[in-house]
């Protein structure tokens, strides 16, 4: 829930989360498939609450979540709802762009939202009061970075190793996994990370989308196990 990147190849395009914890946490279950509100999910489940912060549907659609808005937040401690459930929500949806603009969110702690759907990709940002929704463009490369874990100029460091890497490598599955997991030797503040707090990078999850089909990767880096998963994919053929 700490770092996202999507990032264009020629026929299709890769999105690429770390999910960085602290080592009290349950680790997540390896990524399954249900079926929510009717629709085909596969996302790894946090014991914890029981949500998300990374799912793909039966369309093709791609939601991953960051800790926080814009800027670090207070937590409340006692909000209405866990946000990877409000992700499971959201991505039950044929429609999920458009949901994203019903979807309640009151008393929900608050997070960053990168989700893709048909050739879109939507940056939403709540910051507890209000949502801030952004089109971002699709034929782009983008990094996201928590706001809870990482201040701005830090964001700034990364955006720039990400920049360089882009430019730089032969962009394939593999390098961008590699650029996930293996980036900067800073144990504070790279890419995974084991911070003397506690937090520490606890996966790699990676979603390759291509017209018919999603495939998702997950990368267990506490005991070093990989899954891999896929859905045969189809427009929706219902309608909000």
């Amino acid at each position: 829930m700490c770092t996202v990147s999507f990032i264009p190849l020629k026929d299709k395009c890769i999105i690429t989360s770390n999910r960085d914890e602290h080592i009290s946490r349950p680790l997540s279950f390896q990524p399954k498939e249900e079926v929510s509100s009717g629709v085909t999910l596969i996302y790894p489940k946090d014991p914890k609450a029981g949500g998300t912060w990374y799912a793909i549907n039966e369309y093709g659609t791609v939601g991953v979540l960051l800790n926080g808005a814009f800027k670090k937040h207070e937590s409340k401690g006692n909000y209405a709802r866990s946000r990877g459930l409000i992700l499971i929500d959201l991505i039950s949806k044929p429609h999920s762009l458009d949901y994203l603009r019903l979807i309640n969110l009151e008393n929900i702690e608050p997070f960053t939202l990168v989700l893709y759907e048909n050739k879109k990709l939507i940056e939403m940002r709540w910051d507890g009061d209000s949502r801030h929704i952004k089109d971002m463009d699709v034929n782009s490369s983008h990094i996201w970075s928590s706001s809870t874990l990482y201040n701005n100029e830090v964001r700034e460091k990364r955006e720039k190793l990400f920049n360089d890497f882009i430019t730089q490598q032969r962009l394939s599955q593999k390098s961008i996994l590699n650029f996930h997991s293996h980036t900067s030797n800073d144990l504070e503040n790279g890419f995974v990370i084991e911070r003397k707090t506690g937090l520490k990078t606890f996966s790699v999850t990676q979603a390759i989308v291509e017209s018919n089909i999603s495939f998702m990767d997950h990368h267990d880096l506490i005991n070093n196990k990989t899954s891999s998963m896929q859905l045969t994919t189809h427009p929706p053929l219902m309608t909000l």
